[in-house]
């Protein structure tokens, strides 16, 4: 049974602002990169990622490419995992990176005034305007996953990383219309996925690496959040330490599958779903043209991919359920 009976939702439209969105925060590169230059030369220690929910869940390519590539440490932190327990390392010589779709995350907000209060350099993608915006040193306007990727490049620029430059610019100019590409190539895998698992009680989503975001994401926000469904994500290395043992030829499993250096845990787990999970369904980026991005620049941009194909499934999920992803029981709508 879904929750909105009294009218049938339209399917939505391919975002007609995929390829603007991603423009207008691809435009900020030169000046993401002019601060990180200043944060670089003055000392830089150690780099923080931190969000909550689905700010937290983009942050995922940005850490992932950072600990392969990087000499900086690098850490992940949930907004108020920062306000409770602010960690010792965290101070001058810190930058911190914030991110929030609205720049009203109250977790957020008071994450970046910890932050600021340690001394470190405070950056976050926000609405312009916004809580978050106003209170932190610098803010950007990109949208949160390329926002902190452009922020994980411009340090390895900054630091000397012998990365492919050039072929990294040409990827992110074309990478716009790429993934609006690889999403309209995706669609109807994922309208069938969306129809095969609508009524099942519970589905599990797998991901490795960078991609592991959008297992968790996948499962706590689109399908819990926004679907009301008993859902659970997965590292696909962590899926053998216990919860394969749940599944069997009945069980709904969506297996991302990308093209960074973790893919042989996602193959690993391709290979057990296909002798066991005979309703399992994998969405693999390689399978999907990026039409002017070179191939040594998927496996950074392929994180990215899955995330507009999460929002393009929860889409098809939305339709073919008849349920708004704008329904809510309590978020925005009791204290909590």
């Amino acid at each position: 049974m879904t929750s909105d009976m009294t009218q049938v939702l339209d399917l939505k439209p391919i975002d007609a602002d995929t390829e603007a969105k991603l423009e207008s925060a691809i435009a900020e590169r030169d000046h993401i990169r002019t601060v990180i230059r200043e944060v670089v030369s003055s000392a830089l220690t150690n780099i923080w990622f931190v969000g909550a929910g689905g700010s937290l869940i983009c942050s995922y390519p940005a850490h992932y490419l950072l600990q392969r590539h990087g000499t900086v440490p690098t850490f992940q932190l949930q907004s108020d995992e920062l306000n409770c327990s602010q960690p010792k390392l965290m101070g001058k010589g810190s930058l911190v990176v914030l991110a929030s779709y609205t720049g009203t995350t109250k977790e957020t907000v008071e994450a970046a005034k910890t932050a600021t209060a340690t001394g470190a350099t405070v950056i976050a993608a926000a609405k312009a305007g916004s809580p978050l915006a106003e209170a932190v040193g610098i803010a950007f306007s990109g949208k949160s996953d390329i926002f902190e990727l452009l922020v994980a490049l411009a340090v390895l620029e900054a630091t000397g990383n012998d990365l492919p430059w050039d072929d990294i610019d040409q990827g992110l100019s074309a990478l716009p219309a790429a993934v609006r590409h690889a999403v309209e190539e995706a669609d109807p895998t994922l309208a069938s996925i969306a129809d095969d698992f609508k009524d099942d009680d519970v589905t599990y989503v797998l991901g490795s690496g960078p991609s592991y975001g959008w297992a968790y994401g996948m499962a706590m926000c689109f399908l819990q959040e926004m679907q009301w469904k008993h859902a659970a994500g997965f590292n696909s290395g962590e899926f053998f330490q216990g919860a394969f043992e749940v599944i069997d030829n009945d069980s709904a499993v969506i297996l991302w599958l990308g093209e960074d250096a973790s893919r042989p845990m996602g193959e690993r787990a391709l290979a057990f779903l296909d002798t066991y999970a005979g309703r399992a369904r994998t969405i693999d980026v390689a399978d999907l043209e990026l039409p002017g991005v070179p191939a040594a620049v998927r496996p950074i941009v392929s994180p990215l991919v899955v995330g507009a194909l999460a929002n393009r499934l929860a889409q098809r999920y939305e339709h073919v359920r008849n349920h708004s992803l704008e329904n809510r029981h309590y978020m925005f709508k009791v204290e909590y």
